[in-house]
Formats: C-alpha cells, sequence, structure tokens
C-alpha cells in the first residue's frame, strides 16, 4: 500500500489536476456513501506524497449541490488523509478584496439547503465543535506559503456558501454584503464541517474572481469572467501546495485530530455492532 500522503488537495473550478507529480497511482474507493467524485490520485511532489481529487469530478460535471461531500472526505480519511487544502473560486462582497486576490478565510456561514450535512446519523450521533471552522494551523501554514507567490493574499474573511448552481441575485448579494460576509461561494459548506467530524485539518484558498452582483460599476459574475481569472491564479495555487509540503509544521500534532474526542453522544452501550462498523473509519481509537 502507498504511504498516506502528508497532503490532499481539493481541486475546484479551474484546478482539475496537478502537474508535476512523479511516481503517480489513482483510487478509486467505494465508500459507505458511494463513490468520490473522481479517482483520487496521489505521487510525489518534491520528494512528498500528497493526493489529488477533483471535486467536480473529470470534466467539470457535478454541479455544487450534486458533488458527493460525504464520500469525498470518506475516502480521502479511509487512504490516510490527516490535512486538506481545498481550492475554490469565490467572488466579492467587498471593494478590497479584488478579483485576483486570494483570500483564506477563517470564517464561514452555510447558507445551503439540499445538502448532507454529517456522517453522524443512523444510530450514532456526535455534535461537533465548529467555532472555529478551518483549522487554524492551516490557515498559518497557507498564508505562509503564499507570501512568495505574486497575489495579493488576505488572511481572514468570512465565506458565505450559497447552494447553486445560479449565481446570485443583486437583491441577496447585498443581503449578504449587510450581515458582513466577505465572500460568496458553493463548495466550502457542508465539506469543511465533514472534514472536522473526520478530524482531519481543512483550509480554504479562494481565489477572488468576481465582484458577485452587488457591484454596479463593474460586470455581474460570468463563468467566462470566473474562468479567465482562475486561468491567472492557477500558478499561484501551484506554486503554494509546492511550498507547503515542505513546511516544518505540515506534520505537527491539531487539535483538529481528535476533535470526536468528547463531540459522540449516544451512549456506547446503545452502539449496535452494525453501527460500530459504519463508524470504524472515525471512532476506533474511541471505541475498541
Amino acid at each position: 500500500m502507498d504511504q498516506a500522503p502528508v497532503l490532499a488537495v481539493i481541486g475546484g473550478s479551474g484546478l482539475y489536476d496537478m502537474e508535476g507529480l512523479t511516481e503517480t497511482s489513482s483510487v478509486f474507493p467505494e465508500t459507505p456513501y458511494g463513490k468520490p467524485s473522481a479517482p483520487i490520485t496521489m505521487g510525489n511532489l518534491d520528494g512528498k506524497r500528497i493526493a489529488f481529487l477533483a471535486r467536480h469530478g473529470i470534466g467539470h460535471i457535478y454541479n455544487p449541490t450534486e458533488v458527493n461531500y460525504r464520500a469525498n472526505i470518506y475516502a480521502l480519511k479511509a487512504i490516510g488523509i490527516t490535512r486538506i487544502i481545498s481550492i475554490s473560486a469565490c467572488g466579492s462582497l467587498r471593494e478590497d478584496f479584488a478579483p485576483g486576490h486570494i483570500v483564506v478565510p477563517d470564517q464561514i456561514v452555510d447558507f445551503t439547503r439540499e445538502r448532507k450535512r454529517t456522517f453522524f446519523e443512523n444510530g450514532c450521533v456526535a455534535h461537533i465543535s465548529s467555532a472555529t471552522p478551518f483549522c487554524d494551523q492551516m490557515r498559518n501554514i497557507t498564508i505562509d506559503s503564499l507570501q512568495s507567490v505574486d497575489s495579493v493574499v488576505h488572511r481572514n474573511g468570512t465565506l458565505i456558501t450559497i447552494e447553486g448552481p445560479r449565481f446570485s441575485t443583486r437583491a441577496e448579494s447585498n443581503l449578504f454584503r449587510s450581515w458582513g460576509m466577505s465572500i460568496i461561494g458553493m463548495t466550502a459548506s457542508p465539506e469543511a464541517f465533514l472534514a472536522r467530524e473526520a478530524e482531519m485539518c481543512y483550509v480554504t484558498m479562494a481565489h477572488v474572481t468576481d465582484y458577485d452582483v452587488w457591484h454596479i460599476t463593474e460586470e455581474p459574475v460570468t463563468v467566462e469572467m470566473v474562468i479567465r481569472t482562475l486561468n491567472k491564479n492557477t500558478n499561484a495555487a501551484k506554486e503554494c501546495i509546492h511550498s507547503m509540503v515542505s513546511h516544518p509544521s505540515l506534520t505537527a500534532a491539531c487539535e483538529c485530530q481528535s476533535a470526536l474526542k468528547d463531540a459522540v453522544i449516544t451512549n456506547p452501550f446503545a452502539l449496535t455492532t452494525t453501527v460500530k462498523d459504519n463508524f470504524q473509519l472515525f471512532l476506533s481509537k474511541y471505541y475498541k
């Protein structure tokens, strides 16, 4: 079996593969939630093993609601992943977060409606802490790694996740601005929360592609606009990942990796054999 990768990259719009990987292999595991969006590619990058998963599938065939987030996170957990960086496009809800900038958000608001948000159902209940939804350790590593990239980087911001696949109305965009949101995207929820339930460190690198539709002096967001800006930023994302795999803190212990320690509320005696089997990947270190 391959050595467990030190990092998984979930590529969103504009990042569908990772160039420069050597000694590659791929797996396409079946999970209790179905198959992940695409085969997981593993390979060596600068001497370190990493994994790559195309969130929207090969050829971008799944819209944000159709993405099987539970299967994606479960599959990455099953191959030994403990740290994830998510690459995504976003719209700006602030004048100072301009297209072409990169945001490493520290907060998130889930405004989606139709997605499966948890692994913990059907016989086992856990209430995960999400006060700090993104891993601070991974955020610092990402910010450090972006310092050498020729981009404007914002160290904080609140990301609101909408259902999609349509873009916002102008009224919605202005509502989100009035709430104090910084950027808007379609994929961070429930991905970030599922990663926390799976005791994985998770960070989002959000590439600002547009001003959504609130900015009356700018054109409303279009797919062409998103792709044009993402193409410019793709190299920055890849350079950042190169730097991240060699960061001295990447393999340090983190509290995200014990997030379930006091989160499971179901009495152990109420866990049936079937439930224990279903949740073995998550709970085996707590329930022998």
